[in-house]
């Protein structure tokens, strides 16, 4: 069993920064794609950025390309998501997601772990 706690969501006005961090407990160390996805009110869940555990370039869904980063820290079982430039459109909620699998992608069905949201609104 996989914990994920997301923190660090807030409101910013546009062309702010925030940072996200998910903190992983339990079985980690099957933990390959981890990733995280939004979901705006009335819409589908996305996905955000995700990445392989193991190392490679991590994927980045073509609205945010440039303007956000995710990042891990093995060592502390935590995983980040830098955002900047942020736009009115990046309003959501933030969920950090994981699963035992090889092969990542930005597909909500291909993650099993999921936290319970960190908010992020951005003003214009």
């Amino acid at each position: 069993q996989v914990h994920l706690v997301e923190s660090g969501g807030g409101s910013v006005q546009a062309g702010g920064s925030l940072r996200l961090s998910c903190s992983a407990s339990g079985n980690t160390d099957r933990n390959n794609c981890m990733g995280w996805f939004r979901q705006a009110p009335g819409k589908e869940r996305e996905g955000v950025a995700v990445l392989y555990t193991g190392g490679g370039d991590p994927l980045y869904a073509d609205s945010v390309i440039g303007r956000f980063t995710i990042s891990q820290d093995n060592a502390k079982n935590t995983l980040y998501l830098q955002m900047n430039s942020l736009k009115p459109e990046d309003t959501a909620m933030y969920y950090c997601a994981a699963d035992h699998r090889f092969w990542c992608s930005l597909r909500m069905d291909d993650y099993y772990y999921w936290g319970q949201g960190t908010q992020v609104t951005v003003s214009s």
